[in-house]
């Protein structure tokens, strides 16, 4: 069993035992031993979904009040006009078939990728690169969009993507450690909100079974639901 650092140790044992409500939830987070970063802040929740019915897959994306306290690097698959105004909102890198082999090539030293509906016979064929990394354009992540400016603006501003994994749960970041309790409560409600507004009418029972906040080199606190 590896050694625990006397930081991680010191946090361990102000471990809350039971689950808290949110606003209880973030103070404890914050008050763990501090590292020498700004750490992310993560949201873990189980639901109660099977992940081998296509009705029960939870999948989209939300715009957090606060952001996620990180510039988010964005690529875009456009041209003329599209391409035009996607550099001007922001875009990293924007481009076509070029693009398409730089990522052929390897390079995925981005966080997002957004692409135009005419794009996607040049997008296609990325999905083995893409794919495994969380980062294939998909019309149901609002990723393949007509207005890829817009798209641009919001993943600029904060916005996180989600899909539940084959164990039924869903990741997100949803802020940093130095956010205030109160700007980091809101991005927490607001993403929990929000997976709750998407009940699957074919989920029965239980829908969200647990919620853990956890920043990168922390325990986990439950969260009361």
């Amino acid at each position: 069993m590896p050694k625990l650092s006397k930081r991680l140790k010191s946090s361990v044992s102000k471990q809350p035992k039971t689950p808290l409500p949110l606003s209880e939830a973030v103070s404890a987070l914050k008050a763990y031993d501090k590292t020498k970063f700004d750490q992310s802040v993560e949201i873990a929740m189980r639901l109660g979904v099977d992940h081998t019915q296509a009705d029960q897959i939870v999948r989209g994306s939300i715009v957090l009040p606060h952001g996620i306290g990180k510039d988010q690097r964005v690529v875009v698959f456009a041209k003329g006009p599209q391409a035009e105004a996607a550099k001007e909102a922001g875009a990293d890198e924007v481009g076509e078939e070029e693009l398409a082999k730089k990522i052929q090539g390897g390079w995925t030293d981005f966080d997002v990728c957004i692409a135009a509906p005419d794009m996607m016979k040049v997008v296609g064929p990325l999905g083995r690169v893409l794919g495994p990394r969380g980062l294939m354009p998909s019309p149901r992540a609002g990723t393949v969009t007509p207005d890829v400016a817009k798209t641009v603006e919001e993943y600029k501003a904060g916005k996180v993507e989600f899909r539940n994994d084959k164990g039924g749960n869903i990741h997100a970041i949803v802020g940093r450690l130095s956010f205030d309790p109160e700007k980091l409560t809101e991005n927490v409600q607001a993403f929990v909100d929000r997976i709750v507004s998407m009940k699957p009418s074919a989920v029965k029972g239980v829908y969200v079974k647990s919620v853990h906040l956890s920043a990168t080199m922390s325990p986990s606190v439950s969260v009361s639901v």
